[in-house]
């Protein structure tokens, strides 16, 4: 592939820059710890006051010793204010580095809870790996915001000026002696940063388990919706944050150790030179007690301006951070939209003898963002396949139309029916299924279920009517067990175990000696297409819903388990509706309602032997077995 190719990849491949937060959307993440932040204020300003008055009390001490004077009182106060400031530091690191810890979790929580509950058509128009990202990496850069000086911005400023002032009137020195001190506190910090380096990469697994937790449900998050397993996921994948969180806590308590050590340190070898020179001014070789205290006041001149350089990078990281969780926070939820949209509609009574479920009128057209992910998800294909230089590029990855993908399409499904939904590929078939389990809603006409508006219905109770059962439907990372019992929590082993008999999986159970709770890999990869498809029906038939909704569920067996499946699903569908989209002969000619799809409009409705009479279309299809 040429350079150029590559470039060009490249570019098709970046991500437009997401909003910018402000200061003020900040402020909120903040707030939620305001107590512990006006301590944490509060402190900077007395660790500030103690700085300062350390260098004055050397002052004194060295004219002290000139004037032969007592100092004993002058060193034991010195060393009870260099004692306080570094017990005040270690504590205040401590509650900077629990609150920003605390900020982190706080919003990966919120983003959890956010994204699991978020339309489908957000997760259609979005990359999953983008998602992922903003819950562990854009979280982890709200952490610098308390941790690299914002919260202690006011001691910083009083410190920055008190040290300007006394500058002003005093003059520098020189240091000595100190290898000591130095050699202790650095084996010190050395033992100490080894710890925290352990528990760093105990954190970084447990934000990796995060993101991988994250990814396997937004990658299924069809499959959950439609299992009606959204809150446990959210409850399981919060309790990884909350892992991780832990480790954190722990790691502020280890590095909490090492700012009191590195400020002893630093005050000591600072006085053990000042000592030493005071009792040479003393002996006559030099007087220079002002440029001592110069010296000590240029140390702590320099330190808020250190912080507040690194206070401006890490807001500015954060707030680039900020405005893409806070772009996830602001979308609404389906809740949102089931609130708005069932209040606007009128209530309905259930006639008896009303269809199980009803399409009126219905017409589609996928939202703009949808459109425009999948047309530049279908370009970007075809670039690729032309770097590649394949002929085939335009069939390979066709162009996304924006148009209405159903039409004013109407059909009733009797209660205990089996209707099977037919027709070329891009019919409208696989959307009708979506729009019944409202992972979208139509854009005009209504769909009704038992004779009432579907969007009258909370889509989670809407959604426990049905076994659904989608095109290619992923299979969890997990158990045989953990799949089955996503839709359906209390169901026993022997439940499960019936239900993939029932499908022909009794042959996985037997070959692993852990029955149901055998592993299934990443995205199944331990079981077959068939297997993995095979699965997800065992999965739906476990709910006992009165509805069961297939997408081309034989699409990926043999013949001989197709025919078992196809016998399976007659003894579950006996009391209930099922709903086909037909990939074979075979599955549609015992349907009591056939309905027969082109470019989004029911071209035929009927038997099998009334539509080979009827409709031109079912005809070919018929001749070809629906191979399509």
């Amino acid at each position: 592939m040429s350079g150029t190719a590559t470039a060009r990849r490249r570019g098709r491949g970046a991500q437009p820059e997401g909003p910018r937060a402000t200061f003020r959307q900040l402020l909120p993440f903040l707030f939620e710890h305001k107590r512990t932040l006006i301590v944490v204020a509060i402190l900077s300003v007395v660790g500030a006051a103690t700085s300062l008055v350390q260098p004055l009390l050397v002052g004194q001490v060295i004219e002290a010793v000139q004037s032969a004077t007592g100092i004993g009182m002058l060193v034991w106060l010195l060393v009870g204010f260099v004692v306080a400031s570094s017990i005040i530091s270690g504590f205040q690191h401590y509650l900077l580095q629990r609150t920003g810890t605390a900020v982190v979790y706080s919003s990966r929580r919120k983003l959890i809870a956010r994204i699991l509950h978020l339309p489908t058509s957000e997760f259609d128009a979005r990359r999953t790996g983008d998602l992922v990202s903003r819950v562990g990496t854009d979280t982890t850069l709200l952490y610098a915001v308390l941790t690299q000086g914002l919260a202690d911005a006011v001691g910083s400023a009083v410190l920055f000026l008190g040290a300007l002032v006394a500058m002003l009137l005093i003059d520098p020195i020189l240091l000595l002696l100190i290898v000591v001190v130095i050699g202790i506190s650095v084996t010190v910090v050395v033992l100490l940063s080894g710890r925290i380096r352990t528990a760093s990469t105990a954190q970084q697994e447990k934000v990796g388990e995060l993101a991988s937790g994250v990814e396997r449900a937004v990658g299924s998050i069809r499959t959950i919706r439609a299992s009606g397993a959204t809150e446990r996921e959210t409850a399981a994948v919060s309790g990884l944050a909350s892992d991780a969180y832990g480790i954190g806590v722990r790691i502020a308590k280890i590095s909490s150790l090492v700012v009191p050590v590195s400020g002893i340190a630093l005050q000591l070898s600072l006085l053990v030179v000042l000592g030493v020179g005071g009792f040479r001014v003393a002996a006559g070789a030099i007087t220079v007690a002002s440029l001592i205290s110069f010296i000590m006041f240029l140390f702590l001149l320099v330190m808020p301006l250190a912080t507040t350089f690194g206070a401006i990078t890490s807001v500015n990281q954060a707030l680039g951070a900020l405005g893409r969780i806070q772009e996830v926070l602001d979308l609404p939820t389906e809740s949102q939209d089931d609130k708005a949209i069932a209040a606007a509609l009128p209530p309905a009574d259930i006639a008896p003898d009303a269809p199980a479920v009803e399409f009126r009128d219905v017409r589609f057209h996928y939202p703009a963002n949808v459109v425009a992910a999948r047309q530049a998800a279908a370009k970007e294909a075809r670039s690729l396949l032309a770097d590649a230089h394949l002929e085939s590029a335009e069939d390979a990855a066709p162009a996304v139309q924006d148009h209405e993908v159903l039409r004013g399409v109407s059909f009733a499904v009797p209660r205990g029916a089996r209707v099977a939904l037919v027709g070329p590929s891009g019919a409208g078939k696989s959307t009708i299924l979506s729009l019944i389990e409202r992972f979208y809603d139509p854009t005009g006409g209504s769909i009704r279920l038992h004779g009432h508006d579907a969007r009258t219905y909370p889509r989670d109770e809407l959604r426990a009517h049905f076994g659904y059962v989608e095109q290619d439907a992923p299979t969890l990372a997990g158990t045989l067990a953990e799949n089955l019992r996503l839709a359906s929590p209390e169901a026993s082993d022997a439940d499960c175990e019936r239900v993939l008999r029932a499908v022909n999986l009794g042959d996985v159970l037997e070959r692993n000696p852990l029955g149901i709770e055998a592993p299934v890999g990443e995205d199944g990869v331990m079981l077959s297409g068939g297997e993995r498809q095979r699965l997800a029906i065992a999965r739906a038939l476990l709910t006992d819903a009165p509805i069961l909704l297939l997408d081309e569920s034989t699409s990926s067996l043999d013949g001989v388990n197709e025919q078992r499946m196809r016998e399976a699903i007659d003894a579950v569908s006996t009391d209930r509706t099922l709903i086909v989209i037909a990939h074979r002969l075979s599955t549609v000619v015992d349907s009591d309602l056939i309905v027969v799809l082109q470019d989004g409009v029911v071209v035929g409705q009927g038997t099998h032997a009334e539509l080979v009479e009827s409709t031109p279309l079912y005809r070919d299809l018929a001749r070809h077995q629906l191979l399509t």
